[in-house]
């Protein structure tokens, strides 16, 4: 999109006094979860159930970084849930608040979390469906983080102090709020998690009818869940009634989660809540201590130690014992192995020779029956062939006995027919037979003639011949 003019020097400004404010941006609703931000739930799989269409998701980002995971209420104006790791609890840095301009104008060519008070008048509809500062001052309530800013280092607790991270809190109770979380935290919780990266944390609010300024609801409950996603994993839920401050009551994920809108699954699968592991009785018993107000350390700490110097003594005199039970395990294992082998060898070659031994009987009973039923099915064509073999020698010896009949018989009749026709064909041959002897008589005549003229022009040419060879020219000229 063009940025206009005023909106660059906007940005430059924020840029040049701030050169490194807080981003963040909205997630379309053909992404996927929060986009970037996924990297914040268990599985990279945000909670179900959230299904409302006022429910924003926001993936909370600085210096071009994800940060944390925000599911912000546009209907309530404050957040329902901020996903978050701990990473390492920082100074306290002075709060330069921010808003996102896209939740109130999702047209506008403000990407990311800016002050309010370098917006001026380039966001439409500024705190149509989010909480300003404006909406806290003179109310008597704080804007209390759900993601503490004390339970991350310095690039992180820039980014969470934004207005859709904020709920409405008395002084007294968001004192007490961080102080319960930040130590939940810091001395029950992560301490306990054995890979610390893998210990995914959702903070919360559920909203009540009561609104600061008939705009912003005032939650009725904060809570905490945490999921150690890790091979001895466990998760577990806090919640704190805003109407006492010292109240905190753990339970379970899904007993937190009854307690949410109908449907809600905070994490993916169950997070080690139906396990019974040791870490998770020992975090227990942490959250337990510090809600009563118990200092986790001292009596827990010397207990700690005794038992970890006990444990390494232990595992010191034992190792050679363990040594020697997984060198005795492992010959057993491999003997079975050995066993199991050999009885699969002699299984497999008895099968084997069973099997070929059917397959040879069924192969011989199949060309048996093949061979029976070739003969069944050639004996009725057969008797087929016999029988019109027989047929057609029948006929055969019925055609000889007439064509033998009808030549006896024929032989009288051709004999009286050419002896009636004798006489006939022997008077009609008369003349012919005058008219070739007369041809014959007078051929022979002109045979004669014809001999004799030959002979006589013969000598005439022999005598010719020989007066021109010896009788002078003139004289026989003349």
């Amino acid at each position: 999109r063009e940025w206009t003019m005023k909106t660059s020097i906007v940005l430059l400004l924020c840029i040049s006094v701030f050169p490194g404010f807080s981003q963040g941006r909205v997630v379309r609703e053909d992404e996927t979860g929060f986009a970037e931000c996924n990297v914040f739930f268990p599985g990279q799989v945000p909670p179900e159930g959230f299904t409302e269409p006022f429910h924003v998701k926001i993936c909370q980002q600085y210096n071009k970084e994800p940060r944390f995971a925000t599911l912000y209420s546009t209907k309530d104006k404050i957040p329902l849930y901020s996903a978050f790791k701990f990473t390492k609890p920082a100074q306290s840095e002075a709060e330069n608040w921010l808003v996102e301009p896209q939740i109130d104008d999702p047209e506008n060519d403000l990407p990311e979390m800016v002050h309010e008070a370098d917006i001026g008048g380039t966001v439409a509809n500024l705190g149509a469906n989010q909480a300003l500062t404006s909406d806290y001052v003179g109310s008597g309530y704080e804007r209390g983080l759900l993601n503490p800013s004390l339970l991350n280092e310095e690039d992180f607790q820039v980014a969470t102090y934004t207005l859709t991270n904020a709920v409405p809190l008395s002084p007294a109770l968001s004192k007490s709020w961080h102080e319960h979380i930040g130590k939940v935290v810091e001395q029950a919780l992560a301490p306990h998690c054995s890979k610390m990266d893998h210990l995914y944390l959702l903070a919360g609010a559920i909203p009540s009818s009561v609104q600061v300024k008939g705009k912003v609801s005032v939650p009725e409950r904060l809570w905490l869940a945490a999921c150690c996603d890790a091979p001895q994993g466990w998760s577990l839920g806090l919640v704190k009634k805003t109407s006492d401050k010292n109240s905190l009551a753990d339970l379970t994920v899904r007993e937190l989660e009854k307690q949410l809108l109908p449907g809600v699954h905070l994490f993916k699968g169950s997070c080690g809540e139906d396990k019974k592991s040791q870490e998770k009785s020992v975090v227990l018993q942490a959250v337990r201590q510090i809600r009563s107000g118990e200092q986790v350390g001292t009596s827990y700490n010397q207990e700690t130690k005794e038992s970890s110097w006990m444990r390494k003594l232990a595992g010191i005199i034992a190792t050679p014992f363990i040594k020697l039970l997984e060198l005795l395990i492992y010959i057993f294992v491999e003997m079975v192995k050995f066993v199991f082998y050999l009885l699969w060898l002699v299984i497999k070659r008895v099968i084997g020779t069973i099997l070929d031994g059917i397959y040879s009987l069924w192969k011989g009973m199949v060309s048996y029956l093949k061979a029976i039923s070739i003969v069944l099915i050639r004996i009725p064509y057969d008797v087929g062939r016999v029988i019109i073999n027989i047929f057609l020698g029948f006929l055969q010896i019925v055609q000889d006995v007439m064509s033998l009949t009808y030549r006896i018989l024929s032989i009288p009749v051709w004999f009286l027919l050419h002896l009636a026709s004798f006489p006939y064909q022997s008077i009609c041959a008369i003349p012919s037979v005058l008219k070739d002897m007369a041809t014959g008589i007078g051929g022979t005549f002109a045979l004669i003639i014809d001999a004799t003229a030959a002979v006589l022009h013969g000598f005439y040419y022999l005598a010719a011949h020989i007066v021109k060879r010896f009788v002078p020219k003139g004289s026989s000229d003349d």
